[in-house]
């Protein structure tokens, strides 16, 4: 077997030439997944135990607030919320997920040239008339027969931190999303329409409900770095970029709309024990003026920095527009990550280190 696509679902192994690339893949599927990635040369998985707390709590979500998300149907009335009682079990998950992950990896780690990484994209949903809705708290024998795991390999490429030409170059381009607390595959289609109001060189597109406020990136979450507010005596005074107590971190709090990434928490962890400065609001860009810098994250990439940021010049008709005919005003930073995306994005691989999850602890399965 040659390639670098790999996807084991309900304990079959697809041919390498069979499997599509993961947002296609995702797309033709319903349930809830998260992605993680290999890190120091193959060796661990990062974050593994909280990509699988995060995927226990959108199933759960999505079972109790948007059935259709998570299951397969042939009767669409059927597609109702499931009983309160309805339960599933971290423990229980994680025990079939790294059984179907420990089955595929020693595969793909076998496959796997010049040292790349892998990107591990876990989705579980199922059908729905098979669902056992009265087990309050799911086994494992019971969950595999209620739920369908897929685990889909390919190999990735971490761009480095920090290297000139790197930033990202992002625009505020669609509104927020439903059932944000939940990460699920049905995201990955709706995205699609906002493809038409990307401009070419832009790498990421924000959501915003009113074109000011900005929620989060289609595919990662949104922050920047202010100046904090100075009193009228020292507003002339020169701004201290030595000093991190002169910055705020500024994203978008969970209730406005925006999915709990585990970057995200990371950052707002290491915010806190830094004594990094921070707040849970919405980013203003009648404020970005006071933008120092911004970053984003997600798994894949933990942290990349900004380079520029635009958004249309007048929000409510811009939807119904391609990029071309917009009119765009458009923020632009200088020299790269600055120093609290730097100390953040250092702290934040510190961290990946210490919760590392080994493969082989995972593979011995």
């Amino acid at each position: 077997m040659s390639g670098s696509r790999f996807l084991f679902s309900n304990g079959i192994l697809s041919q390498t030439l069979d499997v599509p690339p993961v947002k296609f893949f995702l797309e033709a599927n319903p349930g809830a997944y998260t992605t993680s990635r290999t890190h120091n040369n193959a060796s661990c998985l990062l974050f593994w135990e909280r990509h699988m707390k995060r995927l226990s709590e959108s199933i759960q979500i999505l079972s109790n607030l948007a059935p259709q998300l998570l299951f397969k149907s042939n009767n669409a009335a059927s597609l109702l919320p499931l009983a309160p009682n309805f339960q599933v079990s971290q423990p229980a998950l994680q025990m079939l997920v790294n059984d179907s992950v420990g089955k595929v990896l020693p595969i793909a780690l076998k496959e796997r040239v010049n040292s790349k990484e892998l990107a591990i994209t876990t989705l579980v949903g199922g059908n729905l008339e098979e669902l056992n809705i009265y087990d309050e708290t799911m086994s494992e024998e019971n969950m595999s027969k209620s739920f369908d795991v897929h685990v889909h390999i390919e190999t990735y490429v971490p761009p480095q931190f920090g290297i000139r030409g790197n930033g990202a170059h992002l625009a505020v381009a669609g509104y927020g999303r439903n059932v944000a607390a939940a990460k699920y595959s049905d995201w990955v289609r709706i995205r699609k329409s906002l493809e038409k109001l990307r401009p070419p060189s832009v790498t990421e597109l924000l959501l915003s409900y009113n074109g000011d406020q900005i929620l989060e990136g289609c595919v990662t979450n949104f922050f920047v770095v202010c100046r904090k507010d100075r009193g009228s005596d020292d507003e002339k005074a020169p701004y201290d970029h030595g000093n991190k107590n002169s910055f705020e971190v500024q994203t978008a709090p969970i209730n406005d709309g925006v999915l709990p990434g585990i970057i995200r928490q990371l950052v707002l962890e290491v915010c806190r024990n830094e004594g990094i400065p921070f707040r849970e609001v919405s980013p203003s860009w009648s404020e970005h003026e006071t933008w120092e810098e911004a970053f984003i994250t997600s798994s894949l990439r933990l942290l990349q920095h900004v380079d520029s940021i635009q958004v249309p010049t007048e929000w409510q008709s811009a939807h119904s527009k391609t990029w071309k005919d917009i009119s765009w005003t458009k923020k632009q930073f200088q020299g790269g990550p600055g120093i609290i995306t730097t100390l953040i994005q250092e702290k934040v691989m510190e961290k990946a280190i210490l919760e590392g999850c080994p493969i082989n602890n995972i593979c011995a399965r």
